[in-house]
């Protein structure tokens, strides 16, 4: 009989948590955790900072991400374990900048699950989204609890699910706006540098969904070469769907069509039949419902990681007997979420979680660059991408800051 998914691979290094991801739900973690949030939330702030170069900011985000993915990946297959860039900066830099680290993605991240909760909520029913968003924070901590596969599960159906309704709004938007006679009417201006780099920095918080899986290092089987595939195959089909999404919202844009915080169902009330709106409002919620489960198991995990290694209340390094799921830190996680939801908007929560995963992603790159080559790259190639990751976070979070 072939080994269980719940038994340890003899070769794979030690674990405190359960090794019970492959390949395949790696790459779930991935795509789940980038399609959802930023496809259906980040379009109506990105496109007033960018205006027409609204695919150049997607792009350059696609760019500043695949850059930070060979930093991410180069660390974890030389570190597989729980905690992504605060274990890193740990490492290769110092304590303190490991702390830094680890509270930067705490609160960036926090901030992300906040927008993708809200997100729910403004597609579901805008006049009572927080109390939406209140509800989907319960039912992710739920089904988190659960169990990382059976949550991993659940969510290759929400992607599926996700990708059909993708597909409907671009193919039947796209369509009308190709056949319809349109005035150029944009809404949004002309874009400045400093625009296109915020609006960069705000469609980066979608892409940055692949740190899920580096800091579930210690409950991937064979990580060494499960991490880096799962980060490539999960980041390529991310980009193109990203790209073809930010074409039409720039096209629906050039055609008048008013274009609110429900980016995609504005534009598919506008363009699309009844039944592509539905599917906008279905897919919208298993994205976000999908992205606040994962983010809520990272949180959880370098909460985890912090604690054990005395960074953050002892309190939080237990895990489940049975389930071997840092349960308490995922329950705080859940926690902080709720109050940024009560307290914020859905811009500021991207602002914030932006300019904070743009700072962590810049830890990663300085630890990076104290790393020989692994994961498939030479020295010198894995040296430069940590180098010019490095300057797209700086250029992207002072395109941020620039627009506060």
């Amino acid at each position: 009989m072939g080994q269980s998914p719940f038994e340890q691979n003899p070769s794979d290094p030690p674990s405190r948590l359960q090794r019970s991801l492959g390949l395949r739900l790696a790459v779930v973690v991935g795509v789940s955790a980038m399609v959802g949030t930023g496809v259906f939330a980040v379009w109506q702030g990105a496109l007033e900072r960018s205006g027409r170069w609204l695919v150049a900011a997607v792009v350059l985000a696609a760019v500043v991400a695949a850059l930070n993915a060979t930093s991410t990946a180069r660390l974890a297959a030389r570190h597989p374990e729980a905690g992504g860039v605060y274990t890193y900066g740990r490492i290769y830099l110092s304590r303190p900048v490991g702390v830094v680290a680890g509270v930067v993605f705490i609160v960036g991240k926090t901030a992300s699950a906040s927008a993708a909760a809200l997100t729910i909520g403004l597609y579901v029913w805008p006049q009572r989204a927080t109390q939406v968003a209140l509800g989907a924070i319960a039912i992710a901590l739920i089904v988190n609890i659960r169990g990382i596969v059976r949550s991993t599960r659940v969510a290759a159906v929400m992607v599926i699910v996700v990708g059909i309704a993708l597909g409907a709004f671009v193919i039947s938007s796209g369509l009308t706006l190709a056949t319809r006679s349109v005035e150029s009417s944009p809404s949004a201006p002309g874009a400045e540098p400093m625009g296109i780099l915020a609006a960069a920095g705000l469609v980066f918080v979608a892409f940055a969904g692949y740190a899920r899986i580096t800091v579930l290092g210690e409950e991937v089987k064979n990580p060494r070469h499960t991490i880096p595939r799962a980060i490539a195959v999960s980041f390529a089909i991310v980009m193109f769907a990203y790209v073809l999404v930010a074409v039409v919202v720039v096209s629906a844009d050039r055609a008048g069509v008013a274009i609110g915080p429900a980016a995609l169902n504005d534009i598919a009330r506008a363009l699309a039949p009844s039944w592509v709106v539905t599917m906008v409002v279905v897919g919208s919620v298993l994205a976000a419902g999908a992205v606040l489960w994962s983010l809520i198991a990272g949180v959880g995990r370098t909460v985890f990681a912090m604690a054990s290694r005395g960074d953050a209340p002892r309190f939080f390094a237990a895990a489940g007997r049975r389930s071997r799921i840092p349960i308490r830190a995922e329950v705080a996680a859940a926690l902080a979420t709720t109050v940024l939801v009560i307290a914020g908007g859905l811009t500021l929560a991207l602002a914030v979680s932006a300019t904070m995963i743009l700072t962590y992603y810049s830890i990663a790159h300085l630890s990076a660059l104290r790393v020989a080559g692994v994961g498939g790259l030479a020295p010198w190639a894995g040296q430069v991408a940590a180098v010019l990751g490095l300057v797209g976070c700086v250029g992207l979070v002072v395109g941020l800051l620039s627009w506060a």
